[in-house]
């Protein structure tokens, strides 16, 4: 056996560490953001504002879980922001003509299932770049929001159930971060367990290969817009239950947060490659520096400029990790 052969094969430990490079480092970063604020701030490891920062996250976290399948398969969705805006508008305006808040949320789901599923349909049957598909669902659907609420917040009222949803708790823990954990439990085991999971990672990694091999590439593609369109309409729900109102101004700019998280917890933007544990890690850290640096009394729009940079970074890095994995072997023996 060559040397080459003996450095490419290596030790179990070092195996370890290739194939979770990209989650050991943002597991650390996320451990060193935690320490850092801790250590600047008075009143960031309190109960209080750890509750706060997860209850925030939840929205951004469970959109990211759906956003890992999109962008495994080498796709992207910037319209998830838009969809969540207007999920949160109509289910505001239903709820105020008095339908029972039960009903409201599972066709809200629904909607939400119908709003990815036309995107995907574009780009998986009509061969139009995903990019291109969702640039202009982003544009359309705040537009669509804008336009029934004539930019107005719409309140919601008499929905005490409904409220629960974005402000209750269970155990001490907010109910939108137990209903976020499920998601990305239920991510992480169609990922790693499920037949469906298997063809997402395929059809990225080489779709026309899947194709060939009998694997419905093309509704695979469409399906996971279609999991992000339901995955949206949950989040603007939550959002709407918490804050008590529908508007189109929400979840302005969410679409930066999503990938930020997404990308920075070490899913290829090439596609073929992503993990939910990375994910969560990912949306975690975002929470953590914006809740930090306002607890710092440094201006909120700061976080944009850090968001910005995050993304440039893991996507440096993550391409960094990945020549180095394929040149000796760590992840493409």
């Amino acid at each position: 056996m060559t040397a080459y052969t003996e450095r490419a094969k290596g030790s179990p430990a070092a195996d370890f560490l290739s194939e979770n490079a990209q989650v050991l480092s943002i597991a650390f970063f996320f451990l060193a953001c935690v320490v850092f604020f801790a250590a600047t701030t008075d009143t960031f490891m309190t109960l209080g504002n750890i509750l706060n920062v997860i209850r925030q996250a939840a929205p951004i976290l469970i959109v990211a879980v759906a956003m890992t399948l999109v962008i495994i398969t080498g796709g992207i969705d910037l319209s998830v922001g838009s969809q969540v805006a207007l999920v949160n508008a109509v289910a505001a305006i239903v709820l105020a003509m008095g339908y029972p808040w039960p009903l409201v949320v599972v066709a809200m789901l629904f909607f939400g299932a119908f709003l990815g599923f036309v995107q995907g349909w574009f780009t998986a049957y009509q061969g139009i770049p995903a990019f291109i598909v969702t640039l202009a669902g982003l544009s359309i659907l705040r537009g669509l929001a804008l336009y029934l609420t004539q930019g107005y917040s719409i309140p919601i009222k008499d929905a005490p159930g409904f409220f629960m949803l974005g402000r209750g708790e269970f155990l001490g823990i907010p109910m939108p971060a137990l209903i976020a954990v499920a998601v990305a439990v239920a991510g992480y085991v169609v990922i790693s367990s499920t037949k469906y999971g298997r063809q997402v990672v395929a059809v990225g990694s080489n779709m026309e290969a899947a194709r060939r091999v009998g694997m419905p590439a093309k509704w695979v593609i469409a399906s996971v817009y279609m999991i992000a369109g339901v995955a949206c309409a949950l989040a603007g729900l939550l959002i709407a239950a918490r804050l008590g109102s529908g508007s189109s101004n929400a979840a302005v700019g969410f679409e930066l947060q999503v990938i930020a998280a997404v990308v920075l917890g070490g899913t290829s933007l090439m596609g073929g490659r992503g993990t939910i544990l990375g994910t969560v890690l990912g949306t975690m850290t975002i929470a953590v520096i914006g809740n930090g640096l306002i607890l710092m009394h440094i201006s909120p729009f700061f976080t944009q400029i850090v968001t910005g940079a995050i993304i440039l970074v893991a996507i440096w890095l993550n391409t960094r990790i990945f020549t180095a994995n394929f040149r000796f072997g760590g992840k493409k023996r």
